[in-house]
């Protein structure tokens, strides 16, 4: 037998077969996705994209968790999006490949998605997402819209009583001095 230094050839092959060994379990479910950090807007769709590479037949588990709250979504196997929760139930939207499609995005719905891929030898892999979900900027505008419409009614109704009170007051002057002028319109002329 060969000696190479404090290794031999024995004590090598064994620590690589259980390198080999060890690399096999860790790829052996391979979970990838394009984008991990979403943002959207209230009433808006997201899509949680995500490729699965696993030997044989996965079972894909979507949970949410947030600060307060940490829910399941539904289980994905083959061709059915199953075990649905209530809150999801209508607006979930699934695909061939285990990715999910949420529609009609809440303020709510801000916080993080795990996607749990576990194959049948009970082998499992989880991937994150963080989705920000944002107020809507266009109502905002709307209320601010609303509310310099209404001070320009008002502004527009104080300048309205401004100038009628202001016509008013002349008329109440111009009737004035013809109540204290004399009642006959004869005036008595002097001599030069």
């Amino acid at each position: 037998m060969w000696r190479f230094g404090l290794w031999d050839v024995q004590d090598v092959a064994v620590l690589l077969s259980i390198w080999l060994y060890v690399c096999h379990l860790a790829g052996a479910i391979s979970v990838n996705s394009s984008q991990r950090n979403l943002v959207r807007s209230v009433q808006e769709d997201v899509f949680f994209s995500v490729d699965v590479t696993c030997s044989g037949v996965p079972t894909i588990r979507w949970t949410f968790m947030s600060g307060a709250v940490s829910r399941s979504i539904g289980t994905w196997q083959p061709g059915v999006f199953t075990n649905i929760t209530v809150d999801y139930s209508t607006r979930v939207n699934s695909c061939d490949n285990g990715s999910m499609g949420l529609s009609d995005l809440r303020l709510q719905d801000s916080g993080y998605y795990v996607v749990t891929v576990e194959d049948p030898a009970g082998n499992s892999r989880d991937v994150g997402f963080v989705l920000k979900v944002n107020e809507v900027l266009y109502e905002d505008l709307q209320y601010l819209s609303v509310t310099a419409l209404a001070l320009m009614c008002v502004a527009g109704l104080l300048m309205l009583t401004s100038w009628l009170l202001h016509r008013a007051c002349r008329r109440i002057k111009v009737w004035g001095r013809r109540q204290q002028m004399p009642e006959n319109n004869a005036t008595e002329l002097q001599p030069l």
